[in-house]
C-alpha cells in the first residue's frame, strides 16, 4: 500500500474539471431558496421586503492573466498591486442572504453592476442604499418596476430640485425635474431618457446624528415612499442605519469565510472560486435561518462567524453519522447550537479604528521587485528607497 502525497496536484486537476455549469446549478437554487426565505420574513413596513444594495473590491493572485481581466488601480506602480475585482451584491436586509451579484474589473462603477441586480427584485419592494446609486433615472424605473427606493440624497442633487410640500420637521415633499436629453446617462438611449416622467415626486427626510463616533452629523435620505402616515419620517432614519448591514454582510464573506484573497491564478478559476464562496456563504445562512425560525429570533442576531466555525468542526461527525442513519438527530443538536450564538444588542457602542498589534518593520514595496533596493538595517526603513 502506497503512501499518501504531499503533491496537491490531483487536487487541482480535479478542481479545474470540475464543470462551471453544475457550481452555477447549485448557487442558483440557493439564491433561490434565499429568495423564498426573505419573503417569508417580515419587513420593515407591512407588505415590504427590505433588500440593501452596495458594492466592494476584492483582490486576488498577481499573475498575468488575471491583470489582463481585472486590472490593479491606475494609481499603483506595475509590479506594486494585485488584481481586484469589482462586486456589486444584493443582501435580503432580514437574513442576510445573497440574492443576487455582478463583478467586473474596477474600472466599471457600482451604479453600472447594480442595474444588472435589478431583476432581482419584486414589486412591493424596498431597495435600500447608499448616495452612490442614487440617481434620476435610476429612482424612475425603480418606480415603474413597482419597486421603492430609500437611499441617501446625493449632494449632486441640488439642481432640478422643487419643494411641493412640508410634511414636518425635516420632511418634505419634492419634485425632481428630468434635466436636458444632452445630460442623459450613457446607458440609456435617447428615446428610453424621453420615455421617463418629466416630473418624479419623491420625498426628502433630514435628520442628524448624535451617536459618538458617527462621522456624518446630518443625512438627508430620498425615498419614493410618500405616504407619511404609513411611513413615519422617524422610521427612515432607523431605516438607514439598518444600511449598515451590507458593510457587516461583505465583512462576513471576505473576512470570516475567506473570500478575499481569491488564490486562483487564471480568469477561470477564479469566476469558479467566487460562485464556490457564495454557495457556502448562503449555505451557512440557510443553517441560520432555519435555526433562528426554531428559536424565533432574528437570523442577523445570530453570529455568521461562530455559526461557519461550528459548521466546519461538525462537518466530520455529520457524514459518519448520514453513514449511520442518524443524521438528523445531529442536524438537530447543531441547529440548537448555533441559535445560541446570540450577538448582544449593544445600540450606539463606539469601537475605535485602531490597532493592538503593532506592525512590522519592512518596506514598502514602491517599484517593481526586480527593481526594488532593500535597505538592510531596519532603523533605516524610513529613509528614501534610492
Amino acid at each position: 500500500q502506497g503512501k499518501a502525497s504531499p503533491n496537491t496536484s490531483a487536487y487541482c486537476q480535479a478542481r479545474l474539471r470540475l464543470p462551471r455549469e453544475l457550481i452555477e446549478t447549485v448557487e442558483g437554487s440557493l439564491r433561490a431558496r434565499a429568495q423564498r426565505e426573505s419573503c417569508e420574513v417580515g419587513g420593515l413596513w407591512p407588505g415590504h421586503r427590505v433588500l440593501v444594495l452596495d458594492g466592494t473590491s476584492v483582490q486576488m493572485a498577481d499573475t498575468p492573466e488575471n491583470q489582463a481581466a481585472w486590472p490593479q488601480p491606475t494609481s499603483q506602480a506595475p509590479g506594486c498591486g494585485f488584481p481586484v475585482m469589482r462586486l456589486c451584491a444584493l443582501f435580503s436586509l432580514h437574513t442576510g442572504a445573497l440574492l443576487d451579484e455582478a463583478h467586473a474589473a474596477l474600472s466599471v462603477h457600482e451604479r453600472t453592476l447594480a442595474r444588472e441586480l435589478w431583476p432581482s427584485l419584486c414589486t412591493g419592494d424596498v431597495l435600500l442604499a447608499d448616495r452612490g446609486f442614487c440617481g434620476y433615472a435610476d429612482f424612475a424605473l425603480l418606480r415603474n418596476a413597482g419597486v421603492d427606493a430609500v437611499m441617501r440624497l446625493h449632494p449632486r442633487r441640488s439642481v432640478g430640485v422643487v419643494e411641493v410640500a412640508r410634511l414636518g420637521r425635516g420632511d418634505v415633499l419634492c419634485d425632481w425635474i428630468r434635466t436636458p436629453i444632452k445630460s442623459r446617462p450613457d446607458w440609456l438611449t435617447d428615446e428610453e431618457y424621453r420615455a421617463l416622467p418629466e416630473r418624479l415626486a419623491v420625498r426628502h427626510v433630514s435628520f442628524s446624528v448624535s451617536v459618538p463616533g458617527f462621522r456624518t452629523s446630518k443625512v438627508t435620505v430620498a425615498t419614493t415612499l410618500l405616504d407619511r402616515k404609513r411611513y413615519p419620517a422617524r422610521d427612515f432614519a432607523a431605516l438607514y442605519r439598518e444600511r449598515w448591514m451590507a458593510e457587516l454582510f461583505f465583512r462576513d464573506m471576505k473576512l470570516s469565510a475567506g473570500l478575499e484573497p481569491l488564490r486562483c491564478k487564471t480568469p477561470e478559476m477564479v469566476e469558479k472560486e467566487l460562485l464556490m464562496h457564495l454557495v457556502a456563504y448562503n449555505l451557512v445562512r440557510a443553517l441560520m435561518f432555519e435555526a433562528a425560525c426554531r428559536a424565533e429570533v432574528s437570523p442577523t442576531s445570530l453570529s455568521f462567524k461562530t455559526s461557519l466555525a461550528t459548521v466546519r468542526q461538525w462537518t466530520a461527525a455529520m457524514v459518519e453519522a448520514e453513514h449511520q442513519g442518524r443524521h438528523l438527530a445531529l442536524l438537530d443538536l447543531l441547529l440548537h447550537y448555533l441559535a445560541c450564538a446570540v450577538i448582544p444588542y449593544r445600540p450606539n457602542r463606539t469601537e475605535p479604528r485602531a490597532r493592538k498589534k503593532r506592525p512590522k518593520q519592512y518596506q514598502l514595496l514602491r517599484q517593481h521587485r526586480h527593481e526594488f533596493k532593500e535597505i538592510n538595517h531596519r532603523n533605516r526603513y524610513q529613509k528614501g528607497l534610492s
